[in-house]
């Protein structure tokens, strides 16, 4: 079970990374392929939505802080 894509570097950590996804597999007793479902389907997808909205949250803070500032230069 070993990356065969050409590219050294690729090959390792992809490797390193199964090695590393099956161990904590079999330390909290679920299969590759649950820890891989859990990972790619669930938590991913859940973090990039928090941080999409962390992003627009701050951007709109932004936006209006320099609203704010620019209002009151003109006055």
């Amino acid at each position: 079970m070993y990356a065969d894509s050409g590219i050294e570097w690729i090959d390792i950590i992809y490797d390193w990374c199964v090695l590393l996804l099956i161990n904590l597999a079999n330390q909290i007793g679920i299969t590759y392929e649950e820890i891989n479902v859990w990972l790619f389907v669930v938590l991913v997808p859940i973090s990039l939505l928090i941080l999409v909205l962390i992003n627009l949250i701050l951007f709109l803070k932004v936006l209006k802080l320099k609203k704010n500032n620019f209002s009151n230069v003109s006055k």
